[in-house]
């Protein structure tokens, strides 16, 4: 058993720490935020993934899970020391570092014996070279250490799944000694053959960053894809699934909506680009992901207001679905933003719902209606948009909707819906990628 202190309580923070606990380690989570960190030792998990309080309370029940405030004597007890701390995206598109570099400040002052120090954070590529240089300027030259990039590769809504059964480990580092300790972090899934990629720091930081931009560009060139299929009378859902069945290709990712969101794909693919560009080595396939990303949103405004003859002003419209995925309560760069700030610049009165994000949105637009169910969500409402595909609005009563709607108008970005059930029950409506404007 090896003692590990992650910092930073974050999702990439929290899954790993509770995750590392599991495989049998001592784990300290730490952070700065006493409230969240006297939140967790009563138990309360700041942010909604299935499987993470289970995980949470079974460790700390066992003791191998533990919060703390007191960051210092977290790392002097500590054999490795993650650093999980966010990378939120700048004005200029770039990864703002300012937390990495406080921490690996704070981490040199406080090295007391060898450690290795692991970033798990999503950061710029040349991070490590930079943290090393701040640890050597500020740490006892007598105590020494070894860095590591261990990337992190969880799917907000099946993180815990991720990290307990993931695809692969990475470890990038030039010390065989912190190589041997890090495999001996991760023994279990070494036991049980996950791959171990040992490679250098840059190539690690380098996975993470061209890995989430390759799926990013996947989703925007199915999302054209899908914009041309409404153009030509072609379904996107088959044209997906004969693509996906292609070995060359693979089905995952290949699910036209509204755009994507979150906290990794539209932050890494504009730092990735940043990077490339600072060193005159521009991407364009990224540079124009990111564009199509945009524009499918915009897209997105645009359907909704050609099905509601060109305006939005004081209509009563209802918004089913607020995170950018199913699963979580994370709102960040989710489309269902892009469309209630349009729908609210162009006033109109917003009512919406999602099962787990609305505490959230409430943060970023107090003043819409937000209502507990997806019924008293579409009450009276003159138009429905689902930008979210939650299972329980795949299994929405088409006939109910309608009596319940003041106007039967529905835009499926999802496309969760029946097209046939909505044209079978007279709704004016429209999706991504499949025929279908309307029947009425």
């Amino acid at each position: 058993m090896r003692t590990i202190t992650v910092i930073g309580t974050g999702y990439v923070g929290l899954v790993s720490g509770a995750g590392i606990s599991d495989f049998g380690h001592r784990v300290i989570c730490a952070d700065i935020q006493v409230e969240k960190i006297n939140d967790l030792i009563n138990g309360v998990i700041p942010i909604y993934e299935p499987g993470l309080e289970e995980l949470v309370i079974r460790n700390t029940a066992a003791g191998r899970l533990s919060f703390t405030a007191d960051i210092p004597d977290a790392i002097k007890k500590a054999d490795v020391v993650y650093i999980a701390v966010g990378t939120p995206e700048s004005k200029s598109g770039e990864a703002d570092m300012t937390a990495v570099w406080t921490v690996a400040k704070t981490i040199a002052k406080n090295l007391n014996d060898y450690k290795v120090i692991c970033t798990k954070s999503t950061v710029t590529i040349g991070t490590g070279k930079k943290i090393c240089e701040i640890i050597d300027k500020h740490r006892d030259p007598n105590v020494d250490y070894d860095y590591v990039s261990n990337p992190e590769f969880l799917r907000e809504g099946a993180a815990v799944e991720d990290f307990t059964h993931p695809d692969r480990v990475i470890i990038g580092s030039t010390s065989e000694r912190a190589f041997e300790i890090m495999k001996d972090v991760f023994r279990p899934l070494y036991v049980n053959e996950t791959p171990i990629i040992h490679t250098n720091i840059q190539t690690a930081e380098m996975i993470k960053y061209a890995s989430n931009a390759y799926l990013a560009l996947k989703i925007s060139y199915i999302n054209e894809i899908a914009n041309l299929c409404e153009n030509v009378d072609a379904d996107v859902h088959v044209v997906a699934k004969a693509m996906g069945i292609d070995g060359r290709i693979s089905p995952k990712f290949l699910h036209p909506g509204p755009g994507f969101g979150g906290s990794c794909f539209p932050k890494d693919t504009k730092a990735l680009a940043y990077t490339a560009g600072k060193l005159n080595s521009p991407l364009r396939t990224i540079n124009a992901a990111i564009e199509t990303n945009i524009a499918q949103k915009k897209r997105m405004v645009e359907k909704l207001k050609i099905l509601m003859d060109g305006s939005f002003k004081g209509k009563l419209i209802a918004v089913l679905g607020l995170s950018f995925k199913p699963q979580t309560n994370d709102i960040r760069e989710s489309p269902a933003i892009d469309m209630i700030e349009a729908l609210l610049n162009e006033g109109a009165v917003v009512k919406a719902y999602d099962p787990v994000a609305m505490d959230e949105m409430r943060l970023k637009f107090p003043d819409i209606q937000y209502l507990n169910t997806w019924e008293a969500a579409v009450e009276a409402s003159q138009a429905m948009v689902i930008m979210t595909d939650w299972n329980e609005f795949r299994g929405l009563n088409i006939s109910k909707l309608k009596e319940l709607m003041a106007q039967p108008v529905v835009l499926d970005t999802r496309n969760v819906l029946s097209m046939e059930e909505l044209q079978y029950h007279g709704f004016r409506y429209d999706n991504v990628g499949r025929k279908g404007k309307s029947s009425g």
